[in-house]
């Protein structure tokens, strides 16, 4: 007898299965495109709270309107912690780093 699996028709799972279950380059390529895409999501979200512009950040932290754009577009990567840190301070929030464990069940 033949063991039945159970149909799925979600998109997302059907790509994850067919194209990037197990390919470990991927999923941590994949990692880091959330990662990037949480980073900007939370300045953007921050800045507009304080109801900043973009000009108006870049002013108080001394830097330029494109450094912001960039940092909140997911395409830049942002690796030098002083400029998060003064984001952080302008925006009066405290900057928190720390490793969580991937709980994601689509990199598994």
């Amino acid at each position: 007898m033949s063991k039945k699996t159970k149909k799925t028709k979600s998109a997302i799972e059907i790509i994850h299965h067919r194209y990037i279950k197990g390919d470990k380059g991927l999923l941590e390529a994949i990692a880091d495109e959330k990662e990037k895409l949480n980073i900007a999501a939370q300045i953007h979200e921050m800045r507009t709270k304080e109801g900043l512009s973009q000009n108006d950040l870049a002013e108080r932290m001394g830097t330029t309107q494109s450094v912001i754009s960039r940092l909140e577009s997911t395409d830049y990567r942002c690796e030098n912690l002083s400029t998060l840190q003064k984001i952080a301070s302008v925006l009066h929030c405290r900057l928190e780093v720390k490793f969580v464990p991937d709980t994601d069940p689509m990199l598994y």
